[in-house]
């Protein structure tokens, strides 16, 4: 009963358990909570805590009442220790979730795939750039899954003081001084940045997935494990649908300084500052 069904009941079953836990119990357990929007990378960072701190990440079954990683998508701060926030460039984060939600893979995504494609209904999936505004849209409006979006979760994290924050970007660039960082910002223990370089390279895209970075496989949960990929996709229509979304966001995390980038040819590749 503890391993991961493919059913709704399973899945709000456990997102339940973990709610109440990270509420309830992060402080004196202790949980170390990796908190992301959706296709953010959190998955990544976990497993490496979790070889840092020599606790548990429990993936794919229900949470276990011990020390250990918990990671989740949460809007609720109140009672919470040891928070790690993740963040990513939303409009990568947009390419990933289309995949995530319209492909299936080997993390048991179905029953998200059959709902989102009941709910869209694109005669060609392949087809991403001709049907990301319209997926956009569904992301953004409807807010089923999840039930906010990467604005909504920005506005309620950036800044928050009490946590420590991560860009994926600079995970990606710098993943060994990242991880240093976190372990330290997290529990003060100093990790030696030999066994952090050890950790990373364990949890490595060409590792885990078999693939260098930028070999895609759209049925696979590790995609392509890139920065930027949102520009072979976006349309100028995309562009700018997104930017009236979420054009502030970007500018808030400092991925954008302005909205030059809304004009094809713009893009300075630029990381994002660090906001606390």
């Amino acid at each position: 009963m503890f391993q991961q069904r493919n059913n709704v009941f399973w899945h709000k079953t456990n997102g339940a358990l973990r709610y109440l836990l990270a509420h309830t119990c992060s402080s004196y357990l202790p949980l170390y909570i990796v908190n992301e929007y959706p296709k953010s990378g959190g998955s990544w960072v976990g497993d490496m805590l979790s070889d840092a701190l020599n606790i548990p990440f429990p993936r794919n079954r229900l949470p276990i009442l011990r020390s250990s990683i918990l990671h989740g998508h949460m809007m609720h701060s109140w009672n919470m220790d040891n928070v790690l926030v993740v963040w990513r460039d939303g409009r990568d984060i947009l390419i990933s979730q289309y995949f995530h939600s319209l492909f299936k893979n080997e993390k048991g995504n179905s029953v998200l795939v059959d709902s989102c494609r009941a709910d869209l209904g694109f005669q060609d999936y392949e087809n991403i750039s001709a049907n990301l505004v319209q997926f956009m849209e569904y992301i953004y409006e409807t807010k089923h899954h999840p039930r906010f979006s990467w604005v909504d979760f920005a506005n309620r994290w950036v800044g928050c003081e009490h946590c420590t924050h991560v860009f994926y970007e600079d995970l990606r660039s710098h993943p060994a001084r990242e991880l240093q960082r976190i372990i330290n910002s997290l529990s003060g223990i100093s990790l030696d940045a030999d066994q952090c370089k050890k950790i990373v390279c364990c949890h490595s895209f060409e590792k885990k997935a078999g693939r260098k970075p930028g070999e895609e496989n759209s049925h696979s949960f590790m995609r392509k494990g890139v920065v930027g990929d949102w520009k072979n996709y976006f349309t100028c229509e995309a562009r700018e649908r997104f930017h009236a979304y979420a054009g502030d966001a970007l500018i808030r995390l400092g991925y954008e300084d302005d909205d030059a980038w809304v004009k094809v040819g713009e893009v300075k590749n630029k990381l994002p500052f660090r906001f606390v």
